[in-house]
């Protein structure tokens, strides 16, 4: 069995966790402030942006999951979470001697900044043009030019229990999207997150680059739909592109996730419509 560090216990790390506790492996969950504890997971307070506090980490690691999240939309929040938080981590296990297997860690589809609704994969240029995705793309490269071997997941959106603002807004009515133009989304539900992260450990060879999204891009006027028919809600509004009701995308694009499937992954909830239904049915 396998001795694994998730650093950034959080929201997906904790089902991960749960996953690899289940399967026998030996796994660590380091958080600032560790919450409820999660059975079979041994947590570690610690502080990514505080090397001194990663002199503690497990010995002899295999896998490491990088998961931090920059807890607030600014910029040097970010820069702390992905490139210096892992530079961190990077550098104490090299102090430590350690040589696991592979680290992971998770991105996300933001980095890939198209704006037509094109269809995008693995070898699309990634530019964005917002802070987060240019912090995220940085701590790609940290890890890119590291002595160890590394694989990045760029996740989707990620929905799943307790993440329900979108049902919400079309519950209570306030749901809208825009009417001139197709806005399309790329989701991907929490547990299969963990799924994916859970299946990627045991597959050899393994790519540098994933990305982590369901199998149906979505328009987001089809996803409001179907939950106002799903929830007997009134429909969505469809507004013009300038009003204060709509929030507007940073990109628009649809993810393929071939790469991901060749591997032999296989979804719990392949389109929003299993994963939304799943949701619905314990909200009831």
């Amino acid at each position: 069995m396998a001795r694994v560090l998730i650093a950034g216990f959080g929201y997906v790390g904790a089902e991960l966790g749960r996953l690899l506790a289940g399967d026998f492996h030996s796994v660590w969950g380091l958080a600032r402030h560790p919450g409820t504890p999660t059975p079979g997971v041994e947590p570690i307070a610690a502080d990514l942006g505080v090397p001194r506090s990663l002199d503690e980490i497990p010995p002899a690691l295999d896998y490491v999951f990088y998961m931090a999240s920059p807890g607030g939309s600014d910029d040097a929040l970010y820069r702390m979470a992905y490139v210096v938080g892992l530079s961190n981590l990077l550098e104490a296990l090299t102090r430590a001697e350690q040589r696991p297997k592979r680290i992971f860690f998770v991105s996300s589809t933001s980095v890939l900044a198209q704006r037509r609704g094109e269809w995008v994969d693995e070898s699309s240029p990634a530019e964005p043009e917002h802070f987060s995705g240019k912090r995220l793309i940085e701590g790609e490269q940290v890890l890119k030019d590291s002595a160890y071997a590394g694989t990045v997941v760029r996740f989707g959106g990620i929905y799943g229990p307790r993440r329900t603002n979108l049902i919400q807004t079309v519950r209570t009515g306030s749901a809208v999207f825009r009417k001139s133009r197709t806005s399309w989304t790329n989701r991907i539900h929490r547990d299969d997150c963990a799924g994916v992260l859970r299946h990627l450990m045991q597959v050899q060879p393994l790519d540098p680059l994933y990305l982590g999204v369901d199998c149906e891009p979505a328009a987001r006027s089809e996803v409001l739909q179907w939950l106002a028919g799903a929830l007997g809600a009134p429909p969505p509004r469809a507004v013009g592109a300038h009003d204060p009701a709509l929030r507007t995308p940073r990109s628009n694009k649809r993810c393929r996730n071939d790469r991901l499937l060749a591997t032999g992954y296989r979804f719990e909830y392949p389109t929003f419509r299993e994963g939304y239904r799943a949701l619905l049915n314990e909200l009831n």
